[in-house]
Order: structure tokens, then C-alpha cells, then sequence
């Protein structure tokens, strides 16, 4: 697939990278990458079902560009809400939603993560996809 030049670059530091731990602490490191999401705007609505961390998100779309705005309770949680920012974010909102949840495992993050963090990886990519579709 063809990624946004941003994602492409990402994914090729991550190939770089063989260590998981080192893996672990650039996930870590992506946490800032977020647009915060105020912890005073969490509800059940913005929550992320399925996974294991309070882990909330609001996707804007205006003149049919994305933004993301996220947070959570785990520097892990929001350095994968990082990844999928940097992805997304300042795009259209029907070139987001050709991206395919692929270029997770093509990083190598998956295979770092815990199960139950790769499942949240996909819990939130996929959360953020059904938020883009209503708001098109």
C-alpha cells in the first residue's frame, strides 16, 4: 500500500529497529504525538471498548479533514494513539479511510505488544475508522 509519506517514514524506523524493547520504549516515546483530548471530555461515547487502559478518542472532521484527539491512562495505549495520529491526522477523510490496519504489523509493533495490546491497537484504529465514516 501506498502510505502518507509521514506513516512511510514511521514504518521504516521501525523496520530499523530489532530490539522490542527498544520497540516498547519508541511506542512510549510516540505518546506525545497526540492532540490531547482533555480527561474532562471522557464518556462513554469517546471511550475505547475492549481495551485494557482507560482510553478515550474524538475524531473532528472539518471541510472533510481529520483530526484526531486522543488520551490515555498508559504511556503504551497513547503511543499507539500516537502512531495512528501521525497516520491521520491534517488528512482527507476518504484517503483515511483507505488505510488498512496493516502497517501495524509491517512496524513490527504487534509482535511486541502483549495480546491484549494488539488487540487495543486494533480496538483503537478501529474505532477511529467508524468515527470517521459518520463524520464525513
Amino acid at each position: 500500500m501506498n502510505y502518507p509519506q509521514a506513516l512511510q517514514e514511521l514504518i521504516d524506523e521501525f523496520a530499523e529497529i530489532k530490539d522490542k524493547m527498544e520497540i516498547l520504549e519508541y511506542v512510549y516515546d510516540l505518546s506525545d504525538e497526540v492532540v490531547e483530548f482533555p480527561i474532562a471530555m471522557w464518556n462513554d461515547k469517546t471511550r475505547i471498548m475492549g481495551c485494557q487502559s482507560e482510553a478515550h478518542l474524538e475524531v473532528v472532521v472539518v471541510d472533510g479533514i481529520v483530526e484526531l484527539r486522543c488520551g490515555a491512562d498508559s504511556k503504551i495505549v497513547q503511543g499507539m494513539m500516537g502512531i495512528i495520529t501521525i497516520a491521520i491526522n491534517g488528512r482527507k477523510a476518504q484517503d483515511v479511510l483507505q488505510l488498512k490496519p496493516d502497517f501495524a504489523q509491517e512496524m513490527g509493533i504487534l509482535n511486541s505488544l502483549s495480546p491484549s495490546r494488539s488487540n487495543g491497537f486494533r480496538n483503537i484504529f478501529d474505532k477511529v475508522m467508524s468515527e470517521v465514516r459518520m463524520k464525513q
